[in-house]
């Protein structure tokens, strides 16, 4: 089975400023987070952005074929809605437009409102329901649309938490049955959605600085992205021969992006390091930071 999201050397625009540059992943899960991104890679992967440059595959397609064919569909973060359309009408216009006939279409709008428990708010106005039943009614759109792989942007994100946690158990009950990818800016760990995962990546500007299993990253307290200036190659081999670990690729010899695991140094190691490899930090934090 193709993986459900690679890129190489990715570049998307957002108002002809690169969001993303050269940004190269590839998936190994089945329901997959995606933290810390720009927002414009849900949207190129989802079939809503154009790519600038380099290549993008949702489960091996081109995002937009694969949309067209109904075979990814995405649910994006409070997206535009008809405000005077019922929920039930948002949701079957969306297996209508996803090419199935009207019947077919009204049945598995039926079973997307069932699964997302929005039966009391089917017939009601989205311009009158509540937020997590405005974000519930997107995902069921994704869902009415059959595809088997769905993704989705932050479908708690902003909710006060009893609303996240309930809405979070419903949505990853809903998608039970499908690939997935939520795109988040951070997750809590102890979040249903967290907890479903089986890989969590990590994405810091153009880079990934973590990929695994969501439990293992946010538990590396001894983890730290940095951004390093001069001799990055020096300043790693450095690090490991005193008792650290690089887990991220340093990516070039000017600059560079590195994951680190401390070992048994401590940040101001790091500094002193520098220093002494003719190179520069210029950015350190935390790499659990991912996970609320």
């Amino acid at each position: 089975m193709e993986p459900l999201l690679t890129s190489s050397s990715l570049r998307v625009d957002v108002g002809g400023t690169p969001a993303i540059e050269g940004l190269s992943l590839a998936t190994t899960g089945e329901r997959v987070l995606v933290l810390g991104a720009a927002r414009a890679l849900f949207e190129a992967a989802a079939g809503l952005r154009a790519i600038t440059r380099g290549e993008l595959r949702v489960a091996g397609q081109d995002p937009l074929a694969a949309v067209s064919a109904a075979a990814v569909a995405g649910a994006p973060l409070d997206p535009p809605l008809p405000p005077s359309w019922t929920v039930r009408q948002y949701v079957t216009w969306s297996a209508r437009l996803a090419g199935h006939p009207h019947g077919t279409a009204r049945a598995l709008a039926h079973e997307a409102i069932d699964r997302m428990k929005l039966g009391e708010f089917a017939t009601h106005k989205l311009a009158a329901v509540t937020a997590p039943a405005r974000r519930g009614a997107v995902v069921a759109a994704a869902l009415a649309t059959g595809a088997p792989v769905v993704l989705v942007e932050d479908p708690v994100g902003g909710l006060p938490d009893d609303a996240a946690r309930s809405l979070a158990r419903v949505v990853v009950r809903a998608l039970a049955d499908r690939r997935i990818v939520v795109f988040a800016p951070r997750v809590p760990l102890d979040s249903p959605i967290a907890l479903a995962a089986d890989e969590a990546i990590v994405v810091d500007g153009s880079h990934v600085s973590g990929q695994g299993d969501p439990a293992e990253i946010a538990s590396r307290d001894s983890a730290f992205v940095l951004r390093v200036a001069g001799d990055a190659r020096a300043f790693v081999d450095a690090v490991e021969a005193q008792g650290g670990r690089l887990l991220g690729s340093p990516g070039g010899p000017a600059e560079a992006r590195l994951t680190i695991d401390l070992g048994t140094l401590r940040t101001r190691d790091l500094l002193r390091i520098a220093a002494d490899s003719n190179a520069v930090v210029l950015e350190l934090r935390p790499l659990g930071r991912a996970f609320a």
